[in-house]
């Protein structure tokens, strides 16, 4: 067993997962979307850039494109969510943004994990 694809396929997975439980919920209900779990997402999609860094794959280079896609629009929505902490209330239309945000990530996260699991099973023994 390779430690290294155990660690960075945990490391894809948690974060798609932590993504989901994010985006899971009523879009436009503030208490259906916790703060703390967006940062766990945020930190745990971090990490899993940072193990796709070392790849000179093809395939590698894809991963490393999806997960920089799921940071960013992670980020943004953390980043509209402090900005309306601080300067206004967060009501349910500006959620529906951060909630749509989240889902981008999402969709990346997914499509990561897919081109993950598709490797996986290519690859030989």
């Amino acid at each position: 067993m390779n430690l290294d694809k155990v660690i960075s396929g945990f490391f894809i997975i948690l974060a798609m997962t932590l993504n989901f439980g994010f985006f899971y919920g009523d879009m436009q209900s503030v208490e259906s979307h916790s703060k703390y779990e967006l940062f766990a997402a945020i930190v745990i999609n971090l990490i899993a850039t940072i193990l796709k860094l070392g790849d000179k794959t093809q395939l590698g280079s894809v991963l490393l494109a999806t997960s920089l896609v799921a940071d960013i629009q992670l980020l943004a929505a953390a980043a509209v969510w402090t900005i309306a902490a601080y300067s206004y209330t967060v009501d349910s239309s500006l959620m529906t943004v951060i909630v749509s945000l989240s889902g981008g990530a999402l969709l990346a996260n997914l499509t990561s994990v897919a081109l993950y699991v598709g490797d996986t099973l290519k690859s030989k023994r």
